[in-house]
């Protein structure tokens, strides 16, 4: 979603490898989806053997009541102005569109009483009564805000996401709203892209987890309960490779690393039930993924099955012009229709230039009646033409203590502990001084990218200085601020030395505010902004003990200041509770347990740095020029993926399995290959260690990356007791997609070393032969 939808809400104020059911107790490993062949019609029937629906019957009997302007009506979405009011120059067309029966859809619009009165136009005013969808962008939180995505994806816990979904369906419900445009499951290897605070990082197995568990907590069981919303899986396809990090860039990929590295979170999101998908803004192969029907039709409608609403991006079918494959907006509506999208966001194509191209035979009249079909299908599912309106009586104005609290505890169990020289942190709440210094300490700024405003105006997050204050009582806390987030002012750097010299330890609060990282926020540079290096280095000149608290929306380049400073946490943008969370790690109540789920690079001319990388036929060696590296860097990450450190310790045993060797038929019967390893808490702490598991194909047909997350348990183990963790592989776990374009997926013989640990850098394996 570009920029555009989110001013006129800030107006207002296969591959199948992937896991589909991982939780904090365990793993499910994925089942590999045999291919479908290829299909090469442009305009695509349905999905041939579809099972008739719960509401098929009641859809035909109202389509065969609908005009063509009313049909192409239900494809079109139109943003909702809260800066004019109802009845206003922003809102007007809304309501007429609304009242001729010529709208399917609204986006940016909640609140009970607004979405009711523009519902009773569409239901009361209208010939057919059908109702309207209203969307909106609910990424992390409604007004309880959660953790960014990439924070929460930190806690290697997809309850997390579930717990936020659930909640901010709840909210969002009550306040009229049915729709959600997330979760954003973008895999990439680019931490300039601003939007890797929306989704989950650099890796498809554990992005699938949270992809598939924010799904069941929007939709939970039944779409037409009152406290779910309506999923939607973004952006489809590949948006996450955008050439260098820049947002809306192209993107040039081949069909192995579609299938294996960016399609993965789909298919899980989609078998969990995700009841619609939206269109990427990039190009694939250089057709732009609103025209695409290679994965809009042949992937997505015929081999995988999915036979529910896919919208456009906001302005998306417009945006086929200037991308140079669309002559004009008729065109446009051509491409885009045929090749898959059923709903137009914003732009009016559809219902602009829809009758003529019927007449002229450049769309038909089945697909139409296909989209108007999944669209109203949807509208069923949700209950809406039983019961259109928004209980006003009922509407959650206000975080719950209960939203609150679990808002907290995904904050605290998100945050991630880079490094703790001589046991800086816990704080002991019994010190006598702390100085909290840094331009994010008394910051309510905390919230994240993508919150809706008047959530930030109304619910803003708690500050650590505040939180330091409650949680050290006796304590005295000096503040001062040092430096801005942004600028070259250095001018109260003196007094932030001052306050810490005068301290027993410090807490340094620095990183970037929100609105550098999130839609339309690439940076060159992903260093520390403006003076804030400076105001770390000069709080290390003092010598006294500190810690520094990044509060960031991405990977941060932290080599330049990291080696003086004795501690390190990366508490993320923590959301609502950022200021009580933060100080239930810094004091010890929560054990740090999060993992990094992207890597840390030691500069952005290092970038693409990601863990999961394939060899090439001159690997590193620090010992040979001749091979792939940086003549002035040392090889790897700063911190590498899956990186993250307790304030007790563990120790994980070497992988154990069930069978050294296995048949490439028994695995794709359906066997299966356990690995296990013993993980003991060797320290004088509870804490949770998170134990990985990793893959690596030694010799295939097509070059593999040199890991593969493939199970992950976050355990919680008191002093000195263990726990025996168990994964399970299957061929979905072992094989690969290949680069042939039908999709083949292969499960070849050879040696697979399995790699156990506490991050990508595990060095215990065991090696696995298919037979």
């Amino acid at each position: 979603m570009d920029g555009l939808r989110r001013r006129s809400l800030l107006a207002a104020a296969g591959g199948t490898a992937a896991a589909a059911g991982l939780t904090s107790t365990g793993a499910t490993p994925a089942r590999a989806v045999p291919p479908a062949a290829a299909a090469g019609a442009t305009a695509a029937p349905a999905p041939s053997g579809r099972r008739p629906g719960p509401y098929d019957r009641k859809v035909d009997a109202l389509l065969a009541r609908m005009t063509l302007e009313e049909k192409l009506g239900q494809l079109q979405q139109l943003p909702w102005a809260y800066d004019t009011g109802p009845g206003g120059p922003g809102t007007k067309a809304v309501e007429e569109a609304a009242r001729a029966g010529r709208l399917g859809s609204v986006l940016s619009i909640f609140g009970a009483r607004t979405c009711n009165a523009l519902q009773r136009i569409a239901v009361e005013e209208s010939r057919l009564g059908i109702p309207l969808l209203f969307g909106l962008d609910v990424i992390h939180g409604f007004w309880t805000t959660f953790p960014i995505p990439l924070a929460q994806a930190a806690s290697f816990d997809p309850q997390v996401a579930a717990r936020d979904a659930e909640v901010s369906a709840r909210e969002a419900r009550s306040n009229g709203v049915h729709w959600t445009f997330a979760p954003m499951m973008d895999v990439t290897h680019e931490p300039r892209w601003g939007r890797i605070a929306e989704g989950n990082g650099e890796d498809p197995y554990l992005t699938a987890a949270f992809a598939a568990a924010k799904v069941r907590g929007y939709q939970g069981d039944r779409l037409s309960a009152g406290d779910r919303i309506a999923a939607c899986a973004k952006h489809f396809v590949a948006y996450g490779g955008a050439e260098g990090g820049r947002d809306y860039n192209t993107v040039d990929v081949s069909e192995s690393r579609l299938r294996n590295l960016y399609l993965p979170p789909f298919k899980a999101a989609l078998d969990a039930g995700a009841a619609t998908v939206m269109a990427a803004f990039n190009t694939i192969g250089g057709v732009p993924a609103h025209a695409d029907p290679h994965t809009l039709t042949d992937l997505l409608r015929r081999e995988w099955g999915f036979d529910g609403m896919v919208v456009s991006d906001w302005n998306g079918v417009q945006e086929l012009i200037p991308h140079g494959v669309a002559e004009d907006g008729a065109d446009a509506a051509r491409l885009a229709l045929n090749a898959g999208v059923d709903m137009e966001m914003t732009s009016t194509h559809l219902v602009t230039h829809g009758k003529r191209l019927l007449r002229e035979g450049r769309i038909s009249a089945r697909r139409v009646d296909e989209a108007v079909a999944r669209v109203l299908r949807l509208k069923y599912a949700l209950g809406l033409f039983a019961h259109p309106y928004a209980d006003e009586a009922r509407a959650i104005g206000a975080p719950s203590a209960r939203s609150r609290a679990a808002a907290r505890a995904a904050a605290s169990r998100s945050m991630v502990l880079l490094k703790n020289d001589r046991g800086v942190l816990p704080l002991a709440r019994s010190v006598g001084s702390i100085a909290v210094v840094g331009p994010f300490g008394d910051s309510t700024d905390l919230l994240g990218t993508w919150v809706m405003p008047p959530a930030a105006e109304k619910f803003p997050a708690g500050t650590v200085l505040d939180a330091v204050r409650r949680a050290a009582p006796g304590s005295t806390v000096r503040h001062a601020r040092g430096v801005a987030p942004q600028g070259d002012d250095t001018s109260g750097i003196p007094a932030a030395v001052a306050a810490a010299a005068a301290c027993e330890v410090s807490v340094v609060v620095v990183g970037e505010p929100p609105a550098l990282s999130g839609e339309a926020a690439a940076r060159s540079d992903i260093g520390l902004p403006g003076a804030q290096r400076q105001l770390v280095e000069a709080v290390a000149g003092t010598g006294r003990p500190f810690v520094v608290v990044l509060v960031n929306g991405r990977p941060l380049t932290v080599a330049d200041w990291v080696a003086r400073a004795p501690a390190v946490l990366v508490a993320w943008h923590p959301g609502i509770e950022a200021g009580p969370a933060l100080a239930d790690v810094l004091f010890g109540a929560v054990n740090p347990g999060g993992k990094l789920p992207v890597s840390f690079p030691r500069s952005a001319g290092q970038i693409p740095v990601h863990y999961n990388h394939e060899n090439t036929g001159r690997p590193y060696s620090p010992d040979d020029k001749y091979t792939s590296k940086y003549l002035d860097l040392p090889d790897g990450p700063q911190f590498p993926f899956g990186h993250g450190l307790s304030y007790t310790s563990f120790r994980i045993g070497a992988p154990e399995l069930s069978a050294g060797r296995i048949a490439v038929g028994a695995l794709r019967e359906g066997d299966t290959v356990e690995v296990a390893a013993t993980v003991t808490n060797t320290g004088s702490r509870p804490g949770d260690e998170v134990v990985q598991l990793y893959v690596h194909d030694r010799v295939a047909s097509l070059a593999q990356p040199v890991r593969r997350l493939r199970g992950f348990q976050r355990v919680t183990l008191a002093p000195g007791k263990s726990r025996t963790v168990r994964f399970r592989l299957a061929a979905a776990d072992l094989g690969f997609w290949s680069n042939d374009p039908q999709g083949e997926f292969r499960l070849e013989p050879g040696a697979i070393d399995l790699y156990v640990g506490a991050s990508s850098a595990a060095d215990q394996k065991a090696t696995l032969t298919l037979t």
